[in-house]
């Protein structure tokens, strides 16, 4: 049975489409076209969506975990738990997020995730990312310290050459991490610059090499000096680069995340949650990479005061992104869905609504807030 989304309005996100119907048959949308039109098929399940926007599910490239489960447990129920908590807040495919740890541990949690790929509800997994450990110390934020080191061949070979590994955080003046960018690239993996102190130069050698993003920019990272444009200022002006930004108005004022969109542009502006544990939780004592995180007004920090991660979810940084920039929502939206699609090499899959893409679609109503939410066809969360 095929299942028609009608009375909403649709935003593919490329365009806006006011009195059309959305037609999901197995796993891929198999159609749209104008409410006159008789297209629908006779069995069809008819979901009336007036006064709802319709539109592609968000992808969260960059997500720790929520909800009291961590990317790092990689237990069937935390995966689950994990997915199904995204999954309620318009999230439908995402890359859980390592964190500097161990070879054995990061390795551990590439092996569990992928026994459990299949079997996790929610969300759906589209990779990992690994956040370090080939980062800058100085620069580390809530990274491990004693945990971070230099890029080894013998040690990142065997995570490169994982079909399931997409993307890397990395620090492009570490020791092997330029030769480490390049090899990967030959795998088909996506970097982003993170918890580094890049210089202006080093960035443009780690760009021509095939790094393509900026992990939750400016935060983590050598800011802008007018004489030492540093890594922000590469993020900045290099065209090539993606900007990941968390914007829950704690790691960035909302100036900055204008200036973000205003230098990048919406097409390289990508949202990410961020979120760790905590998320979804109340204040309390909470774990990242084994370290103790104090949560308090939804603030996440270690002992040091370093922020560790977010409590933020993806349909708030479209609200809060709307607040700070008076933009839209239609015109933030791809932010959260074809922007991250495209960074990562998924356009045309996900992040869009047309026939023959992926059936990963939500219904928000007027305060941006999910009320449908469909995973590859399958309607994963009801709250209209």
């Amino acid at each position: 049975m095929s299942i028609s989304l009608i009375g909403g309005t649709i935003l593919t996100p490329l365009e806006r489409l006011d009195g059309h119907t959305l037609i999901i048959k197995g796993d891929e949308i198999s159609a749209i076209f104008p409410d006159h039109h008789s297209l629908e098929e006779p069995d069809s399940h008819r979901i009336d969506a007036s006064g709802m926007w319709v539109t592609p599910g968000l992808i969260d490239i960059h997500t720790h975990g929520a909800d009291g489960h961590d990317a790092m447990d990689a237990t069937p129920e935390a995966m689950e738990g994990f997915g199904k908590f995204l999954a309620r807040h318009g999230v439908t495919s995402y890359l859980p997020t390592t964190i500097t740890a161990t070879q054995r541990d990061i390795q551990n949690a590439i092996d569990n995730i992928e026994r459990i790929i299949s079997e996790t509800g929610g969300a759906s997994i589209s990779g990992i990312h690994l956040e370090g450990p080939y980062l800058n110390p100085a620069h580390r934020g809530a990274q491990p310290e004693a945990l971070i080191r230099k890029a080894d061949p013998e040690e990142y070979s065997t995570w490169i050459e994982h079909d399931l590994v997409k993307l890397m955080t990395v620090a492009p003046e570490i020791d092997g991490v330029l030769d480490l960018i390049e090899a990967g690239q030959q795998h088909g993996l996506e970097f982003a610059v993170g918890h580094s102190g890049a210089t202006y130069e080093i960035m443009q050698e780690a760009a021509d090499r095939g790094l393509r993003q900026a992990t939750h920019t400016f935060n983590g990272m050598l800011g802008i000096h007018h004489r030492r444009p540093g890594t922000a200022g590469s993020v900045l002006t290099d065209d090539r680069i993606y900007a990941q930004v968390i914007a829950d108005g704690v790691h960035l004022h909302p100036a900055i995340i204008q200036l973000i969109i205003k230098a990048k542009g919406i097409n390289k502006t990508i949202l990410i949650s961020d979120s760790m544990r905590a998320t979804g939780l109340e204040d309390g004592e909470y774990d990242l990479g084994g370290q103790r995180v104090s949560v308090e007004r939804s603030i996440a920090r270690i002992h040091s005061g370093s922020l560790a991660g977010s409590t933020l979810t993806l349909d708030a940084a479209i609200r809060n992104t709307m607040d700070f920039t008076s933009l839209p929502f239609p015109e933030v939206l791809p932010m959260a869905t074809t922007v991250p699609a495209e960074a990562m090499g998924w356009n045309g899959q996900v992040g869009v609504l047309k026939p023959g893409a992926t059936a990963d679609v939500v219904c928000f109503d007027a305060e941006i807030v999910p009320r449908l939410v469909f995973v590859a066809g399958e309607l994963i969360y009801n709250n209209n």
